[in-house]
């Protein structure tokens, strides 16, 4: 555990991980986003300048929510972003559900190759660990 200085209030805190807020900006932050989400449920056409204007919320904090996937717009809203990989339009998160597809199988098949290759290194160990006897075949 380290001692940082929370980037909102710049009072001292046990930092463990996460952002670099104290536990009251941390809660703060929360409550807020529970109000932002609250607002654009109510306001379905809104926008992301809108919202950012109406609750007092930066348009980078509205953003960073809507790519961890927190916040989602409704479709009136026209609230839409790129896939990172592809560039598709999507509603929230950082990629699309194709590229999500893409990246879990090709994730499975690291595993699986990897896998393979410690069953293999660890046979190969076995059969060298074997007993040997001189003058014996």
């Amino acid at each position: 555990m380290e001692v940082k200085s929370c980037r909102n209030c710049r009072r001292l805190f046990n930092y463990i991980s996460g952002p670099r807020l104290c536990q009251e900006c941390k809660e703060e932050l929360e409550k807020k986003f529970s109000e932002v989400k609250k607002f654009i449920e109510e306001h379905k056409n809104a926008t992301v300048n809108q919202v950012s204007e109406e609750m007092e919320v930066s348009v980078g904090q509205i953003n960073q929510w809507i790519r961890e996937e927190r916040l989602s717009f409704s479709e009136e809203s026209g609230v839409l972003l790129q896939c990172e990989k592809c560039a598709a339009k999507i509603r929230t998160g950082r990629y699309c559900d194709a590229c999500k597809v893409a990246f879990t199988r090709e994730l499975s098949n690291v595993y699986k190759r990897d896998m393979a290759n410690i069953s293999r290194a660890n046979e190969k160990k076995s059969e060298e660990d074997k007993m040997r006897f001189l003058g014996r075949k």
